[in-house]
């Protein structure tokens, strides 16, 4: 009895039968379904939380972290967003590596977190920014990760962003922005709500710079950061699934006291009532992406548009 108690926990993850039976035939684990339950190495497989459908990661990451058996999207890394869509599979040139968050009203704790989700992640903030080739074309693009505190917005996070902004202005380059979080940091206070109005500054400069914004959003994307810079894009894009918001269901149910649609907040249900202009499959992203900007950037691509356009004669 002592040694069951106090003994070494094995570092396995326990699939029952029935979800092995979801298991393709092929496969070694269910050549061993007969078992009431086969120990599997922990991170060897992934359990879609939608469908139940169970991949080998090695798969699911070929398959660019997307559920074979519901397409459903997984969260992406921004390395591994990076590599999914860049010519090169990564930044030409990357910025502001050198920016580290502080704790400007001594919040207990939260420097102790900043370093754990830095040694997780390998990243230094819940941003990546830079310049990469997209489709041939060079762009600015920026990639928030929600394993870095739930991308949320601090100061820093920001501060690259706008300064990513700045950049695209000066080189006169396409901005790709791929939002995810939880909104605005509570630990840094008012000072992460004031990154809205800059970057919503910044992206308003951009704008009369002529110079275009595509802004993706994934799952989720909600608070301070869905009310300002992820909501001004000149594309407003989404992945499928994705949930995209200000407040939680509850907390707006209550508030007006009504029932809300089953689909409320979900990427498809924005774009049915005109808050998106695309769900994009990941598959289809990178296509999609180099598109609006060889046509947007490119000579041919302008006169292609202004030949088309109604406001020709104009």
């Amino acid at each position: 009895m002592l040694k069951d108690l106090f003994g070494k926990k094995r570092k396995f993850a326990t699939v029952p039968s029935e979800t092995l039976a979801r298991v393709p035939a092929s496969t070694d684990i269910a050549k061993e379904a007969g078992m009431k339950e086969k120990e599997v190495p922990e991170g060897l497989m992934n359990k879609c939380p939608h469908c139940g459908t169970i991949h080998y990661s090695k798969d699911l990451e070929k398959n660019l972290r997307v559920c074979k058996g519901c397409q459903y999207h997984y969260a992406m890394s921004a390395p591994e967003r990076l590599q999914s869509l860049l010519d090169e599979g990564t930044l030409t040139e990357e910025f502001d590596t050198n920016l580290i968050t502080a704790n400007p009203l001594d919040f207990p704790g939260y420097l102790e977190k900043i370093e754990q989700d830095k040694a997780k992640t390998d990243l230094n903030e819940a941003v990546i920014t830079g310049e990469g080739i997209l489709g041939g074309n060079r762009v600015v693009i920026g990639v928030m990760d929600s394993r870095f505190r739930m991308a949320s917005m601090g100061s820093v996070v920001g501060e690259k962003i706008t300064r990513a902004i700045e950049q695209a202005i000066d080189r006169r380059l396409p901005f790709i922005l791929f939002s995810a979080s939880g909104g605005a940091r509570m630990q840094e206070g008012i000072l992460s709500l004031m990154q809205m109005a800059k970057t919503s500054a910044a992206l308003s400069r951009l704008d009369r710079e002529r110079l275009l914004f595509i802004s993706i959003m994934t799952n989720p994307t909600y608070g301070g950061v869905s009310a300002s810079f992820s909501s001004l894009g000149d594309y407003n894009i989404a992945e499928p699934g994705a949930m995209i918001g200000f407040a939680g269901r509850r907390v707006i149910e209550q508030t007006i006291r009504q029932e809300l649609p089953k689909d409320f907040q979900t990427a498809e249900f924005l774009l049915k009532n005109g808050q998106l202009d695309m769900v994009v499959h990941r598959k289809d992203m990178r296509t999609t992406l180099s598109k609006l900007v060889e046509m947007h950037t490119s000579r041919e691509g302008v006169e292609a548009w202004q030949e088309s356009s109604p406001l020709k004669s104009h």
